[in-house]
């Protein structure tokens, strides 16, 4: 299965799980925790979320923001998001991450769980597009799953992309994206790009803070998000 068919395959998987998303924030402690982190980090001005999916994030980042883009592929996850905030500031993008390119810049872009979601092999356009969207001085921030985050999943082996079986109520199977990342790997990473990043660690999963490189991304256009 090549990238292209592994992330369709993905994105109808979140389609297909848009009313069952919000269950594992009810279950785990520790994801509600997590929300918390949002406090501890620098969100600030004019903030474009990525991959906002049901929401859970985007009312955290409103609270500290002038103003927030999130954006998300799937119609069904933006329109819980948006029972989430009925904030003036907040504004919801359907739209493709992968294609979608920002046509102004941010102070701020933040993404949760949505870097494991990135297939290696796009990783240096992902990141470029990131870059595209800052404005001079912007930072990026992200939190995701750690490498013990593996014990919970059905690792595909076979695959050239890191991939995951996930399953639906309704008895669905979708193969998914999933690459385990660590703080060391994934600031090596960030590093070879040129960005400057620092990764860490909160109850296992990773947080973390990048600026692009100096110059980074192009001259954003007259157009409005």
């Amino acid at each position: 299965m090549d990238d292209d068919a592994l992330v369709a395959e993905q994105m109808a998987y979140y389609r297909a799980r848009a009313g069952e998303y919000d269950r594992t924030y009810a279950q785990y402690q520790e994801l509600r925790d997590l929300l918390e982190v949002v406090d501890e980090l620098p969100i600030t001005g004019d903030v474009l979320e990525l991959a906002c999916g049901t929401g859970q994030w985007t009312p955290r980042l409103a609270a500290r923001a002038r103003s927030v883009t999130a954006v998300d592929a799937a119609a069904e996850v933006l329109a819980i998001a948006r029972t989430r905030t009925a904030s003036s500031t907040v504004r919801f993008v359907e739209a493709d991450v992968f294609a979608w390119q920002p046509p102004r810049r941010y102070d701020t872009v933040f993404f949760a769980f949505w870097l494991s979601h990135v297939p290696p092999a796009r990783l240096p356009g992902f990141w470029g597009t990131v870059a595209a969207a800052l404005a001079p001085g912007g930072r990026a921030v992200f939190v995701d799953d750690g490498p013990g985050a593996a014990t919970y999943e059905d690792v595909l082996t076979g695959h050239a992309t890191p991939a995951a079986l996930r399953r639906t109520d309704d008895g669905g199977r979708y193969r998914i994206v999933k690459v385990f990342h660590d703080a060391r790997t994934l600031t090596d990473a960030l590093t070879a790009l040129k960005w400057s990043v620092s990764v860490r660690t909160r109850a296992g999963f990773l947080v973390g803070v990048a600026e692009p490189p100096p110059g980074a991304g192009p001259a954003p256009t007259a157009q409005t998000a």
